[in-house]
Order: C-alpha cells, then sequence, then structure tokens
C-alpha cells in the first residue's frame, strides 16, 4: 500500500457524506442451494472452483478485520455468505466478533439447513439476530427456487430451532418472481401473521451478471403491499433508522408487521452506510459494485492496523456508490460486469 495514504483518526464518510456503520461479512462463497437470483444451477455446476482453505479468510483475519472496521464507527455486522453454516465451527467466530469493543449487534443470514445443529451454540457464542431465507411454502415451488435442493420443511424446523434457542423474532426474507412464487405471497403472510417473526418482500434485483435478470420478472412492492393490504389493512411504521433498507407496515388488527425492499421500483441508496467484505478479504463498497479492495493481501504481507485502517478509510472516502438510484444509466453503459451475489452475501 502507499505510504501516501494517511492515516485518519475520525470515522471516514463517502462523498455523500454517509458514515461507515455496518458490515457484511461472507464467511464461505459456497451454498447448498441453486437459487436462480443468486447462484444458478446452469452458471454454476457441481464441478465448479470456489475458494479453497487458502484462499479464504481465516476466522482470526476476519475478527482483525471487524476490530479494525470498529475503530472505524462500525457497530454492526452480519454474517453472510453463500451459505455461512457452511464454515464449520462458525459459533468460534461469533464469540470472537462478539468480544470486540464497540460491537452491538451480530447477525446472520442462512437458508436455515443446517440452523437446527447449530442454533444453540450460535445463541450462547453471541449471535443475537437470524434472518432466513423462505421463498415459499409450496413444497414444489421451494424445491424449483433452491435448485432443487432444499425443502421447505427444512426451514420451517429452522424456524423452530431457533424459537428453542431463544432468538426473537426471525426475519425471513421472501424473493419474488414473476410467475414463478408470486401466487403464494398471500400464504406466507396468514402463516406468520401473529407470529413474531417479520416476512420481508424483496424484489428480484439485477446483482451480478449471471441470474438472467429482466425488469418485467420484477414483482413490484407496491403491486403486493396492495393485494396484502386489501385482505389485512395495513399502516406504515417509521423505519427504525435513516439506513435501514425495508419500508415496514402493520397490520391494523395486531397481527404483526411485514417490510418491503424495494431497490429496483423504490431505490434506497442515499443513507447506505454498509460496506461487504467477501470470503476472499474484498472490501465492496455496494452490494452492485464491479470490483473490491484486496485487504487479504495487506493481512497478510506484515502490514499494521493503522495501514489497514488507513487504507479502508481511504476506499470509503472515495465511495460515490448510487447504483440502485442510477441503475438505467448504469445498465446502459459499456460496464456490466459486477459482484455476484454469492460472493458478498444479499
Amino acid at each position: 500500500m502507499a505510504a501516501s495514504i494517511p492515516l485518519r483518526l475520525e470515522p471516514p464518510q463517502d462523498r455523500y457524506r454517509r458514515g461507515l456503520t455496518d458490515l457484511r461479512i461472507s464467511v464461505v462463497d459456497r451454498c447448498n442451494f441453486r437459487c436462480p437470483y443468486c447462484l444458478p444451477e446452469d452458471q454454476y455446476p457441481e464441478h465448479h472452483a470456489f475458494l479453497d482453505k487458502q484462499a479464504r479468510l481465516s476466522f482470526e483475519e476476519i475478527t482483525r478485520l471487524a476490530r479494525i472496521f470498529a475503530g472505524l464507527g462500525v457497530h454492526k455486522i452480519r454474517l453472510t455468505g453463500g451459505e455461512p453454516l457452511l464454515r464449520r465451527d462458525l459459533p468460534v467466530l461469533v464469540r470472537q466478533l462478539a468480544r470486540i469493543e464497540g460491537i452491538a449487534d451480530i447477525a446472520m443470514t442462512s437458508n436455515g439447513v443446517l440452523l437446527p445443529r447449530f442454533a444453540g451454540d450460535l445463541r450462547a457464542a453471541g449471535l443475537q439476530r437470524i434472518t432466513l431465507s423462505l421463498d415459499s411454502l409450496d413444497a414444489g415451488v421451494f424445491r424449483q427456487l433452491s435448485g432443487n435442493r432444499g425443502e421447505v420443511a427444512e426451514v420451517l424446523a429452522a424456524i423452530a430451532a431457533a424459537e428453542r434457542a431463544g432468538f426473537g423474532g426471525l426475519k425471513l426474507n421472501c424473493v419474488v418472481l414473476r410467475g414463478v412464487n408470486e401466487a403464494g405471497v398471500l400464504d406466507l403472510v396468514e402463516h406468520f401473521r401473529a407470529t413474531p417473526h417479520v416476512l420481508r418482500f424483496i424484489e428480484y434485483m439485477d446483482v451480478g451478471t449471471l441470474n438472467g435478470w429482466q425488469r418485467d420478472r420484477v414483482v413490484p412492492s407496491a403491486e403486493l403491499l396492495e393485494r396484502i393490504a386489501a385482505r389485512w389493512p395495513l399502516s406504515p411504521l417509521r423505519r427504525a433508522h435513516s439506513h435501514d433498507v425495508a419500508e415496514r407496515y402493520r397490520f391494523d388488527d395486531g397481527g404483526g408487521e411485514i417490510g418491503f425492499i424495494s431497490s429496483v421500483t423504490a431505490p434506497f441508496c442515499g443513507d447506505c452506510s454498509r460496506a461487504r467484505l467477501s470470503a476472499d478479504g474484498k472490501l465492496y463498497t455496494c452490494l452492485f459494485a464491479g470490483s473490491g479492495f484486496d485487504l487479504r493481501s495487506l493481512l497478510r504481507d506484515g502490514s499494521s492496523d493503522e495501514r489497514i485502517s488507513a487504507a479502508i478509510a481511504d476506499c470509503w472516502s472515495r465511495r460515490d456508490d448510487r447504483y440502485s438510484e442510477q441503475r438505467a444509466l448504469q445498465r446502459a453503459g459499456t460496464v456490466e460486469e459486477r459482484v455476484e451475489m454469492f460472493a458478498i452475501g444479499g
């Protein structure tokens, strides 16, 4: 790293004066599902070469980076994948992260298949929140959307295991694709109404370059909201934080709440405070980024914490990402290559 990078004492802000408060850490690029909107089977067949152990960051390297990020203002960490529970001994990493001064919240996003065997240990280690993917309650549709790798019963078992382990309300993410699973939206709502869990419907996003994204397959959140509210009246809730990604609504009859993540039809780049760390140690400042900054090399070449912190701060201070707000212009450009979702999480 060039010696001209200045050491910073204040938390960095990007070019839109957005601070760095949230870090999403992909602990592994592998996944046991082949969801068509993330890791389609035809693009990543069985013999695809994922990262080997040496190429991935170790738990010690992840913890060191998390500590450095905490010094720059990060106080929330989310563990993602791929499927994060494919990293054996993940509770060990959670325990290490929970000891970092300044980290107030540790969450995980998972497909849930392996959660029943880990839920108790993760809770004891310090994991506070869990988000599970649940695209349909219909067994056949769910199987299709997992790339014929998963069963809806496994996710329902994961929810039960999380409840037994003492986790409060889970977030349940459903990516809605036109003509595939949109007909099951009301079934999902009916099933999870009046439970502590919060369904969040996510518009099908053009992350990466290989998921076959087409605008006409996006089901706008406004359409789903209208459909749901016609059966169960809803009222809007204020966002808990300005940088939260979901628009929240409560059921007027007291049946809990639901959320909508509308990156395509109602972009929310303005307050984005999230950085993403890939399993091989690259720092991405946007979910739709085309390239990342290599932190693994700094970790392994003997760089000091101060030098790594300065590099991260410099990278963030030059950030001007607003892809979702500029989607049409960006897609019309000549640079189309973008990092795939499985490499940096959702």
